[in-house]
């Protein structure tokens, strides 16, 4: 039960890197704000030394209360063992609200416990759509917007889809514009950035990033990427920090690697590579933003996204995974600047306006 019936308990769930980071900045805000408690719950999506603990140290985020260690298995499996333990962790603290960011299978699960045990639900990222349910985060996305209360949308582009959705008259969801914390993020942290060790590579390079079970269970997409950053490593060096699951996939496939790996990153480290590089090449949706924050060019090695303003302003290009396409458009964007007025993602402000509503609702 609430220790302190007079304090708005919120439970945070997390599981996956950019969540860390998301909710870095929402937590320090929620401490700002007078009568709210907050407990953050791990879901141990993303479990190792260097995709959690690392984050957790470098954005001074509290240790959390809960750690479920939930990593691996199917998508079925992972979300329904994440379902059951978060509905415990629920029924432990009676929280007055549910916070989630993103799309991934932790934040579906603890939308769907909070749901069911009759708890609002707050949704960072929410109305964003890639229109390709192939992606289990779309689905994700979807679902989780179905069930929440607050829908905290970081683009115009977001509310506009929950609008053609109809979640306003389906329930009486909160549907703010809100900007995107991930900018917060990058002016907070940015001047604390770091050189990853072993990479001395000079300014100017292209950081690659490639993690998504689309790309790395399909040995012809994943070797179509190769096959481009190799191309493109003969103009400019390429630089990837290797993800666990890609790691296990190159071991698999038949073709060299000609440009420099890396192991996986802390937040700071892929700062410093953001400031640094000439070009962003990534299958991630957090990094295709991270690119656009510091003002390069993005090639995305996917067939959609879901920041599909990005498109619209020609600071991004999807590529997928053709080599051809991908060492053409890398060499045509290499070095462009993007231009960043704040209009599209809210200009760094988004923390305080989710930690003020929040603490209202």
């Amino acid at each position: 039960m609430r220790s302190d019936p007079t304090l708005k308990k919120v439970v945070t769930v997390v599981g996956a890197r950019p969540q860390f980071v998301k909710s870095s900045v929402v937590s320090r805000a929620l401490q700002r704000e007078e009568g709210v408690q907050e407990v953050l719950l791990h879901t141990g999506q993303h479990f190792d030394t260097s995709m959690s603990d690392v984050f957790f140290q470098q954005l001074d985020i509290p240790a959390p209360k809960y750690m479920l260690n939930l990593g691996g298995g199917t998508h079925g499996l992972m979300t329904g063992r994440m379902l059951e333990q978060i509905e415990a962790v629920l029924l432990k603290e009676q929280p007055n609200r549910v916070l989630v960011y993103g799309d991934t299978n932790s934040t579906l699960a603890a939308a769907l416990a909070a749901v069911k045990l009759h708890i609002p639900v707050a949704h960072v990222e929410a109305g964003l759509r890639s229109f390709d349910r192939k992606m289990p985060e779309e689905i994700n996305r979807i679902l989780t917007d179905q069930v929440s209360d607050i829908l905290f949308c970081p683009t115009e582009s977001a509310v506009r889809n929950l609008s053609n959705e109809e979640i306003y008259r389906k329930h009486p969801a909160q549907i703010v514009r809100i900007g995107d914390v991930m900018e917060d993020a990058t002016r907070l942290f940015g001047d604390k950035s770091r050189r990853p060790q072993n990479c001395e590579l000079e300014r100017g390079f292209i950081l690659a990033t490639a993690h998504r079970a689309e790309n790395t269970n399909c040995q012809m997409r994943l070797k179509g990427i190769v096959k481009g950053l190799n191309a493109l490593n003969q103009v400019r060096p390429v630089v990837l920090p290797l993800h666990p699951r890609t790691r296990h996939a190159l071991a698999r496939l038949d073709v060299a690697l000609e440009f420099k790996t890396i192991a996986p990153v802390g937040y700071l480290e892929m700062l410093w590579l953001l400031q640094h590089c000439g070009l962003v090449a990534t299958d991630s949706g957090g990094v295709q933003k991270e690119a656009f924050f510091h003002g390069k060019h993005c090639i995305t090695l996917r067939d959609s996204t879901e920041w599909v303003e990005l498109l619209d302003e020609d600071v991004n290009v999807l590529v997928g995974t053709d080599a051809r396409t991908i060492e053409r458009e890398g060499i045509r964007r290499l070095d462009m600047v993007a231009e960043n007025d704040g209009s599209l993602y809210g200009g760094g402000h988004a923390g305080p306006k989710i930690a003020s509503l929040i603490a209202k609702a």
